[in-house]
């Protein structure tokens, strides 16, 4: 089994903490896994991306071809759109439903919606909202995690929690438990249950 998953978002909204999740994750489970990033100005909005494989079979290549990804997931919209290209025909796009709006020509969100809604496999969800009402402002980046968990399949939800928990352990309980609640609501807000 291979998961070829393209994490993207923009500076500061936890993307990498998403990465290392899964990748913890994989470890655990004995897979094989590749990771390449991409931190284009992360510091001012700018994009971050990365290319996180897994398999049961040995990974050659941490670059993921185009129209072979099996998985996008986004903090927002148009990030997503900015990697379709990269999407397999049969793969899933799981996104922030709110724009990071970091630019002074962002595109009409009804224009983005639209593009997204025209795929054969798509989730959207205002994680924002869903992370506040998990008493975890911070922690969109876990409901988004959660909306995705179903999706990545090579690992498990539980496997995930596991990674969540291990992951944030040094920064103490309540930490780690506000991450899972907010995991925990997105895994509960996914559609594929």
């Amino acid at each position: 089994m291979k998961k070829d998953i393209i994490l993207c978002g923009v500076g500061g909204q936890g993307i990498l903490s998403i990465a290392t999740i899964i990748g913890e994750a994989a470890t655990k489970a004995g897979l094989h896994l590749k990771q390449a990033e991409v931190h284009g100005m992360s510091q001012r909005g700018g994009d971050v991306q990365s290319n996180l494989r897994l398999s049961t079979e040995t990974i050659y290549s941490d670059l993921i071809s185009k129209g072979a990804t099996d998985l996008i997931i986004s903090m927002e919209p148009m990030e997503a759109l900015r990697y379709l290209p990269y999407l397999s025909p049969t793969g899933t796009v799981v996104t922030g439903s709110q724009p990071f709006v970091n630019i002074p020509n962002y595109p009409d969100i009804n224009d983005i919606y639209a593009e997204l809604d025209a795929l054969p496999s798509v989730e959207k969800l205002d994680i924002e909202s869903v992370a506040k009402d998990a008493g975890n402002p911070k922690g969109a980046n876990m409901v988004l995690l959660g909306m995705a968990a179903p999706y990545i399949e090579i690992v498990t939800t539980d496997q995930l929690r596991q990674a969540i928990a291990t992951v944030f352990e040094r920064k103490g309980s309540e930490i780690v438990t506000a991450n899972l609640k907010a995991f925990d609501m997105g895994v509960e807000s996914a559609t594929k249950n």
